[in-house]
């Protein structure tokens, strides 16, 4: 494998298990996901990757923007990295706080009442979820008269309630994103809420350092993690292999140490990635083996490669198997049969295999050979398509994937009273193949099955029956496309392809073209929605499920523009920029392209080669004042509707 496939590879691997993370569906643990990023920064330190954050925004709750942007930290894996960001910096202080494992919600007050409870979002925009975290321990609903601003947080769960409740869950913080998600708040009882940052709105300087700070928050009577002021950096890494000999016994998760310059630095805040603040982890806990061979674990109509290897003891436990994930992971890792591997295991999670071993750290086999990936489908003996990050049938009719896209549609639908047993049964007995079919079932057919009776039935039944309206992306993310979820979804909606039948008639390349798709998505969405359209037609006749309509043009006035942006701008960061035009309905494009609307730049007559291209294109070149004038005031209907119902944002801009 070239160096080139194998950074392309990595990058696919981080930005998937980016969105898995952010939507409280962690696939990897948080220790090897950093070796993923550590690697694919060795390689390409200035990857694009690297500027971005995840996702955490569904369409269950409205939008809310935060005070202060949500940006991701620095990480630093070892003692070296983390005296090399130590020198950077030069900090007199450091407060050392530990680094919760759960969700980031920031509380907003004004005039010291709670107003809104949003997620992390992407970083600038996330949900708002005000009803549930009132339902929480630690949110305060009344603080300070005087305090109108943020105060940040992390969201967590026990391992006590987790172990009377929830162990269906990977782990602590799955469930706790899944909770704090639920429409009907319901659970989120079982959940905390741990400040750790707060910053006051148009005062810089309310808070004189974090000491202070964290002193306030107490004050206040939220619930905040330890706290320690270190002046000497060796002794904040005696004091990380102290709590992290400690946290197996502190009854909640924690993966590492955030250390800050004690002096509270705003404008460091507001940056997509802080600069006077670092994570310190914690070292992984790991064993060198020998992978023997790889099966083919089946789930759907997805291949998950399970690593056979020989017997080594790790966190008390005799290991023989390990996860490799997909089939970029062994691609990236350029593994073979009878390669040196290293093998990590977090908590209770099962072993994963994180990369190869050094040199010389275990005797290799003298002979290797090439893994094998299945082709054909062990159940239907259709093709399997190797997509990178997934192996799965093609099939559309494969029963796997009929099963697979049940399960996903009771999901999709949160219809609790069904569980996994239940729709396996129903689907067994050839009652239940396609989701239509849900909608035909009687109470009385449900009643004969194993462990129902009368009254669980019809509880369930009314629960299917309950009339539900979706979003056209949720609805379609409902059907279990491959690779195909809500976040994709939206995507495509955001650009204008907001009705189903907008959707149907769109090709695969008219979707290529919407910023985040690429040509393999798209010609999934345009295939699927062909294949599954009598289907969705049959669910949506039911009248049980509709379709939400599109936002009306006054919410969305740049809805078919977009934007690509190039070099510094001045008064607003460029990713602030790009999130003010998603906002409003546009989309945003990393290059030039035939389609685009307008390239904006402050260097409007280089000679650089997206200018080029866009002179070529006959792309409409704008600066920075520009592109502001053009957002101002636009979410604002008295401004933007006109008596003939067009869209003065078209008429201004051609």
């Amino acid at each position: 494998m070239s160096n080139k496939e194998k950074i392309e590879a990595l990058a696919r691997l981080i930005e998937g298990y980016q969105k898995s993370y952010y939507n409280g569906e962690a696939e990897i643990s948080d220790s090897e996901f950093d070796l993923l990023w550590d690697e694919l920064k060795t390689l390409e330190p200035k990857h694009p990757i690297f500027s971005k954050i995840g996702t955490d925004n569904s369409d269950r709750f409205p939008k809310a923007k935060h005070l202060i942007p949500m940006g991701s930290q620095e990480k630093a894996a070892n003692p070296d990295e983390f005296r090399a960001w130590a020198r950077k910096i030069s900090a007199k202080i450091y407060a050392v706080q530990y680094k919760l494992d759960g969700a980031s919600l920031e509380l907003q007050y004004k005039k010291g009442k709670l107003v809104s409870a949003v997620t992390r979002g992407d970083g600038i925009t996330g949900d708002e979820i005000t009803a549930n975290a009132l339902r929480m321990n630690g949110v305060i609903p009344e603080i300070r008269n005087d305090f109108s601003g943020g105060v940040r947080g992390e969201v967590i769960m026990t391992h006590r309630v987790w172990n009377e409740k929830y162990r269906d869950k990977a782990n602590c913080r799955n469930a706790a994103n899944g909770i704090m998600r639920r429409k009907d708040g319901s659970g989120c009882e079982d959940l905390n809420f741990v400040s750790y940052d707060a910053a006051m709105e148009g005062n810089d300087l309310y808070f004189q350092d974090e000491i202070k700070k964290l002193a306030w928050l107490k004050e206040q009577g939220f619930k905040h993690t330890e706290t320690r002021e270190f002046g000497d950096t060796e002794k904040i890494i005696d004091y990380r292999s102290e709590i992290s000999e400690k946290r197996k016994s502190m009854g909640f998760d924690i993966d590492g140490l955030v250390v800050k310059d004690i002096v509270t630095d705003m404008t460091d805040l507001r940056r997509v990635k802080p600069e006077r603040q670092i994570a310190f982890k914690f070292d992984l806990e790991i064993a060198y083996s020998i992978l023997k061979e790889v099966e083919w674990s089946e789930s759907g109509a997805t291949y998950t490669p399970i690593g056979i290897i020989e017997p080594v003891r790790l966190a008390g436990t005799t290991v023989q198997r390990a996860n490799l994930n997909n089939p970029d992971m062994i691609r990236a890792m350029e593994l073979m049969i009878g390669s040196a591997v290293i093998v990590a295991k977090r908590g209770e999670i099962i072993p994963k295999i994180e990369g190869l071993a050094p040199q010389g750290a275990i005797n290799e086999s003298a002979e290797k050979s090439e893994i094998i990936f299945p082709s054909i489908c062990g159940i239907c003996k259709s093709p399997l398509l190797d997509a990178g990050t997934r192996l799965y049938c093609t099939n559309t009719e494969c029963p796997k994937k009929l099963l697979h896209r049940l399960e996903k549609w009771i999901y999709i639908l949160d219809i609790q009273e069904i569980g996994e047993k239940l729709i396996r049964q129903l689907f067994n007995s050839g009652r239940i193949q396609l989701v239509s079919d849900l909608y035909s079932l009687t109470a009385k057919e449900l009643a004969e099955f194993e462990r129902m009776g009368e009254i669980s039935a019809t509880k369930v039944i009314r629960q299917i029956q309950t009339k539900r309206e979706l979003s056209v992306s949720k609805f379609v993310a409902g059907f279990d496309l491959e690779g195909v979820g809500e976040l994709i979804m939206e995507k495509a909606v955001s650009a204008g392809f907001d009705t189903l039948e907008k959707l149907r008639l769109a090709s695969a390349e008219d979707l290529s073209n919407v910023y985040g798709l690429g040509e393999i998505t798209a010609t999934t969405i345009a295939q699927g929605l062909k294949e599954l359209s009598s289907e969705m037609d049959k669910v949506l006749s039911t009248g049980v499920i509709s379709l939400a309509l599109p936002p009306s043009a006054d919410k969305v006035p740049l809805r078919g523009l977009s934007f690509c942006f190039t070099g510094e701008l001045k008064t607003i960061k460029r990713n602030q920029a790009e999130e003010k035009a998603k906002a409003l309905g546009a989309s945003v494009k990393s290059a030039v392209v035939k389609d685009l609307s307008f390239l904006v730049t402050n260097d409007t007559e280089s000679g650089s080669a997206k200018n080029k291209k866009a002179r070529e294109l006959g792309v409409k070149i704008i600066d920075e004042e520009a592109f502001l004038k053009l957002t101002e005031g636009r979410g604002d209907q008295k401004k933007n509707n006109k008596k003939d119902g067009t869209n003065p944002v078209q008429k201004e801009l051609f």
